[in-house]
Parts: C-alpha cells; sequence; structure tokens
C-alpha cells in the first residue's frame, strides 16, 4: 500500500496535493482498494465554488457506490477527462493518472492542517 509523504490526507480518504494555490485531489491506494474495481466516475461540479466536506462527485466499483468529498474549501477548476473513458485508471494509478479534479484552494493552510502520510497511515491502521 502506497502512502506518499508530499501528499496530504483527509479521514474519508482523498488525497491532496498543492501546487501554489492550485490544488490535484483524488482518492487514496486504501480507499481504491476498498472500493474494488471503479466502473464508474462521477463528477459534476466543475466551475462551482464548495465548502470543504462538501461531495464534489461520487465514484462507482462494482459492489458500491461512494462519494467524494471536497478536503478543503474552494472551486472545482477542472475534471480529469480521461476518467470517463478508463475510470480503472484511479484503481491502476490513483496518485497520478488517476486523480480526480483540480482545484483553487481558498486558503493553502487549509491544506497543511489535514493529516500527513504517517498519521493518514495511523488512521487506515497500514
Amino acid at each position: 500500500m502506497n502512502f506518499p509523504a508530499e501528499l496530504r490526507y483527509t479521514k474519508e480518504h482523498e488525497w491532496v496535493k498543492l501546487e501554489g494555490d492550485i490544488a490535484i485531489v483524488g482518492i487514496t491506494d486504501f480507499a481504491q482498494g476498498e472500493l474494488g474495481d471503479i466502473v464508474y466516475v462521477e463528477i459534476e461540479t466543475e466551475g462551482q465554488t464548495l465548502a470543504q466536506d462538501e461531495i464534489f462527485g461520487s465514484v462507482e466499483a462494482v459492489k458500491t457506490v461512494s462519494d467524494l468529498f471536497l478536503p478543503v474549501a474552494g472551486e472545482v477548476l477542472e475534471v480529469n477527462e480521461a476518467l470517463v473513458n478508463a475510470p480503472e485508471l484511479v484503481n491502476s494509478d490513483p496518485y497520478g493518472e488517476g486523480w480526480m479534479i483540480k482545484m483553487k484552494v481558498a486558503n493553502p493552510a487549509d491544506v497543511e492542517a489535514l493529516m500527513d502520510a504517517d498519521t493518514y497511515q495511523a488512521h487506515v491502521g497500514h
């Protein structure tokens, strides 16, 4: 199981990579493993400004549908269009090609308040 040290994590299993005031967001290796084979990713919040913990989309696996929660407040700028035709990228490369959104963060300090890799690893018991 992979827990990249340069990322921040939420208790709902999203990861965040901050580049200035732009954040790339996806779900963690742990989350994709728990969900199983992902068959559909639905994100219809592009262009919307949402509060922290608001639902920005959902991911559908063979056995379940899971909501995606925005890790910090901000505006959804871009959705990973590759996931429309290849949702399995979330399984095969959750921290790379399987990213979900890019967002403009309202307050970059909020990202620092999220869990670091060690804390998240302890949170999921690995």
